[in-house]
């Protein structure tokens, strides 16, 4: 029975074949040997690569539990009869063998690549990495007591951070993963099903406003959406610490580029393949969907850019006109071309959500903002209006002003 739910998961996440395990494992080989012969090394503390990594697999595998196409198939699951133990246990280790192999993986080659380690480190990376799957397995099944819950992770957290270059940081992981397993034991299949009720998102031809309402309840029905922007507006406001050592303002529209990687707003039509068939189907969607799209984006990414002026005139000062003229402008750049992405090349085959959160199209945009905050930096002062107007001119071009859009 055990082996029949975990092959049922593992097809689900690797393909019917496990066809996607060996392309992963290979990409994962060709950074690592790409990396190593390259001779970058970058001294990276025990603590600091135990927490990376642990943190780094604890959130993939919390976005995957909590992944909307997952609860879909979650109920097809629990409609059959089932074993408790032999269901909670199946389904996280396949989830665990997902996050592992084809999201941690990557990481621990850059950080193996670019690094110095010994071989016996590797055992106690591969335990950081266990205990994360199983603690967010077990933090998840406990998310209805979410301050005891939550406290349980901040704690871990703090030990590792503090203490983890001691060797007894792994009896004491060991020690907390069986904790955990405990947890789970006591689990069952029904406390990893998201029980919602479903609102209902309807798009209304040439009316803006119902637009904008479904934008908001997505949201809304996504907390961890709102989750990632609160994290951006975070970084926006620590950021300026660190880049105002480096170039002084010419630094600046840096920063805008580094804060354009907001993926949950740019993987809307990706993510709810519903809401793309409408858009493509339905007569005038393309102008009466896109242009409020794209303002959308431009609003989420300008609050977030205010927000990094703010707490750059604070520490730093001398925040000017142009400054905010050069937030408008990175700011629209990148939603124009998040739409065009999302337009001309969503990403369509992926198992769970969490595949398009961590897909590489999500470095285009910041990749290309950086490109032209290099450029723009060495003309600062020529950033007002002119690049403005040039932003507005290539949002009616190709969105169109009657029904040529897109």
């Amino acid at each position: 029975m055990m082996k029949m739910t975990s092959k049922a998961f593992a097809k689900k996440l690797f393909g019917a074949n496990y066809e996607r395990l060996p392309r992963t494992l290979l990409i994962d080989l060709i950074v690592f040997w790409g990396l190593y012969i390259s001779g970058v090394r970058v001294q990276i503390a025990p603590s600091v690569r135990n927490l990376m990594i642990s943190a780094f697999t604890a959130g993939v595998i919390w976005q995957a539990l909590s992944s909307k196409d997952n609860t879909v198939e979650m109920q097809h699951m629990l409609m059959l009869p089932f074993r408790r133990l032999e269901f909670v246990f199946s389904y996280v280790a396949a989830l665990g063998a997902y996050t592992v192999l084809t999201k941690t993986g990557l990481l621990l080659a850059v950080v193996l690549a670019v690094s110095a380690w010994k071989p016996i480190e590797i055992i106690g990376i591969a335990i950081c990495i266990i205990h994360a799957v199983l603690m967010a397995a077990a933090v998840y099944s406990l998310r209805t007591y979410w301050y005891a819950a939550g406290f349980w992770a901040a704690a871990i957290t703090a030990v590792i951070l503090l203490w983890g270059n001691k060797l007894w940081l792994i009896l004491l992981l060991i020690v907390n993963g069986m904790f955990a397993i405990l947890f789970l034991w006591r689990a069952d299949g029904y406390r990893f099903y998201q029980w919602e009720h479903k609102k209902s998102h309807v798009i209304k031809q040439r009316k803006t406003a119902s637009l904008w309402r479904y934008f908001f309840r997505y949201l809304s029905c996504h907390k961890n959406y709102l989750l990632n922007t609160a994290a951006m507006w975070c970084v926006a406001l620590v950021l300026p610490y660190f880049l105002s050592e480096m170039a002084g303002l010419s630094v600046i529209p840096v920063g805008f580029a580094v804060l354009s990687l907001n993926t949950p707003i740019c993987i809307l039509l990706s993510c709810d393949r519903g809401l793309e068939q409408a858009v493509r189907f339905l007569p005038g969607q393309k102008k009466a969907f896109c242009i409020p799209y794209c303002l959308f984006i431009f609003f989420c990414n300008m609050a977030t850019d205010v927000l990094f002026l703010c707490s750059w005139q604070i520490q730093s000062g001398g925040i000017t006109v142009r400054m905010f003229a050069g937030a408008v402008f990175f700011a629209l750049q990148s939603a124009v071309l998040s739409v065009l992405l999302e337009w001309f090349y969503p990403i369509r085959e992926w198992k769970i959500e969490s595949d398009l959160w961590h897909h590489p199209r999500k470095y285009f945009v910041p990749v290309v903002m950086l490109l032209l905050a290099g450029a723009v930096s060495a003309w600062i002062v020529l950033l007002p209006a002119l690049l403005i107007l040039l932003s507005v001119e290539v949002v009616i071009l190709f969105f169109g002003v009657g029904g040529k859009a897109l």
